[in-house]
C-alpha cells in the first residue's frame, strides 16, 4: 500500500511539472505581439480577367506588446501574379498594440483565368528574426451570369449616428430590394424568373477622411419578388475629416453584367456640439451665488447622456455635475447650480476663472468639450458683519434649495 501511495504522489508532481512547462508559453503570449490581417478593399471587385487588381491589406497588432519591425508579404498563386518579386514584401515598421497599418499591392489576373473564387496567401512577421505567419484569403474572379430578371434597388439608407462628428465610429445600413412584383416575366416569348441575385456588394469611400473597415459582402443569395435584405458597413470618420457631405459608393454585382449597379451613399459630418450660455450675471455675493445656464444642442441630431460640469478654483458647486440626458436638435435646457466659495480660499481676486464642460454621446461615441470659459465675479464680506447677519446667512444657506431647477424651452 505504501509503494502505491508513493507512486501516486510521484505521478501527481510529474503532471504538475508538465503542466507548468506547457502553461509558460501561454502566459508569455499574453505580452507578445500578435498580428491580424484583413483585406479591407479589393478593386475592382470581383477581379477582372486579364486586368490588374489592387488589394488594400490592413495589419493590426492585437497582441499585448509592440511589434518592432513588421513585414507583410503577398504570395500570389495562379491566376494572380506580381510584376516583380521585389514588390512581394512591404515593410510597415514598428506597430504598437491596438494600432493598424495598411499597405497596397497590385496583382495581375491571368487572361486564361476561369470565373470563380481563387485563394491567395498573405504572410506577416513581427521582426526580421521572427518566423513568418501565413493566412489564406479567397479572391473572387469574374462575374457569373444568370437568366433571372429581378432588379436590385436601393430602398433605404440608415446611418448611426445619423450625422457623424470628426473622430466618430458608427455604421451605415443599406436596404436592397428586389423591385419585381410577379414571380415570372415573359420577354420575346420566353419566360424568366424574377429572382434577384446579389453576387457581391462593397462600399467604398470617395473622399479622404472616411474609412470602411471591413471587406465586401458576397454570395448573398436570392431575393424573391418584393423581398429585401439589409447590409451593414462599419464606418470610421477621421479626426481631420472635413465637415459636410461625404460620398460613398455602393457597388452591387447582380444577376449579370447588365444588372450590376453603383449607388451613391451620402455621409454627413458636422462638428457642432453642446453650447452653454450664461442666462444671469455670474457673481458671488457674500461668497454665495445661484448660477444659471442655458444648455443648447446645436448638432443636427439628438445627443444622449448629456451632462454639465462647472469648475472654478476655490468654489464648490452643488450638484457637482448635472445630468440632463438626451437633447434633441435645437432643444434648450435651463439649469441652475448653487455656488459657494470655499472658506479656506484666501484669494482676493475680483474674478475667478470658471469653466463649464459638457459630456455627451453621439451614437456610441463619447465626446467632451469645454462649453464655456467664463469669469465669476466676487466681492468681500462687509467689515461690520455681526452675529445677527451671520445667523441670517446660515438660515439663508439652509433654506436655499440644493436641487437644480430644470425646464425645457422648445424652439418655436
Amino acid at each position: 500500500m505504501g509503494l502505491i501511495k508513493e507512486r501516486i504522489i510521484a505521478t501527481f508532481f510529474s503532471l504538475l511539472i508538465i503542466a507548468s512547462v506547457f502553461a509558460s508559453p501561454a502566459y508569455a503570449a499574453v505580452g507578445s505581439a500578435n498580428l491580424k490581417v484583413t483585406i479591407v478593399e479589393t478593386n475592382p471587385y470581383p477581379a477582372k480577367i486579364g486586368e490588374y487588381l489592387t488589394l488594400n491589406i490592413q495589419v493590426e497588432n492585437v497582441g499585448g506588446a509592440k511589434a518592432d519591425n513588421v513585414d507583410i508579404e503577398i504570395v500570389p498563386k495562379y491566376p494572380f501574379s506580381l510584376d516583380s518579386q521585389e514588390n512581394a514584401v512591404q515593410n510597415i515598421g514598428a506597430l504598437n498594440p491596438g494600432r493598424t497599418a495598411t499597405k497596397e499591392f497590385s496583382l495581375f489576373v491571368d487572361k486564361s483565368a476561369q470565373k470563380g473564387t481563387r485563394p491567395i496567401d498573405i504572410r506577416t512577421r513581427t521582426s526580421k528574426e521572427d518566423p513568418w505567419s501565413k493566412e489564406s484569403f479567397d479572391i473572387r474572379v469574374g462575374t457569373e451570369t444568370f437568366d433571372s430578371k429581378g432588379t436590385v434597388e436601393l430602398a433605404e439608407i440608415v446611418s448611426s449616428p445619423e450625422i457623424f462628428m470628426p473622430g466618430d465610429e458608427g455604421t451605415v445600413t443599406v436596404t436592397l430590394k428586389n423591385t419585381a412584383t410577379s414571380p415570372t416575366v415573359t420577354i420575346d416569348g420566353k419566360d424568366y424568373d424574377t429572382n434577384a441575385r446579389i453576387q457581391a456588394a462593397v462600399l467604398r469611400p470617395l473622399s479622404d477622411g472616411i474609412t470602411v473597415q471591413y471587406a465586401p459582402y458576397y454570395e448573398m443569395g436570392l431575393l424573391g419578388p418584393g423581398e429585401s435584405v439589409k447590409l451593414t458597413f462599419n464606418i470610421e470618420v477621421k479626426e481631420d475629416a472635413k465637415e459636410g457631405v461625404h460620398n460613398l459608393e455602393l457597388e452591387i454585382e447582380g444577376n449579370s453584367y447588365d444588372y450590376n449597379s453603383r449607388k451613391n451613399i451620402p455621409l454627413k459630418v458636422d462638428s457642432s456640439n453642446i453650447k452653454v450660455i450664461t442666462s444671469k450675471p455670474l457673481e458671488l455675493v457674500n461668497g454665495k451665488a445661484i448660477v444659471e445656464f442655458d444648455v443648447a444642442n446645436t448638432h443636427p441630431n439628438e445627443l444622449n447622456s448629456v451632462s454639465i460640469r462647472p469648475e472654478a478654483e476655490g468654489v464648490k458647486f452643488y450638484p457637482a455635475e448635472y445630468f440632463i440626458g438626451p437633447i434633441d436638435p435645437d432643444e434648450l435646457f435651463t439649469i441652475k447650480f448653487d455656488a459657494i466659495r470655499d472658506s479656506s480660499s484666501d484669494s482676493n481676486d475680483e474674478s475667478i476663472n470658471m469653466s463649464v464642460t459638457a459630456n455627451y454621446n453621439n451614437g456610441i461615441n463619447r465626446h467632451e468639450n469645454v462649453a464655456g470659459n467664463l469669469k465669476l465675479a466676487t466681492d468681500s464680506l462687509p467689515s461690520g458683519t455681526n452675529s445677527t447677519v451671520a445667523i441670517a446667512g446660515v438660515i439663508a444657506v439652509v433654506f436655499i434649495p440644493a436641487a437644480v431647477i430644470l425646464y425645457r424651452r422648445k424652439k418655436q
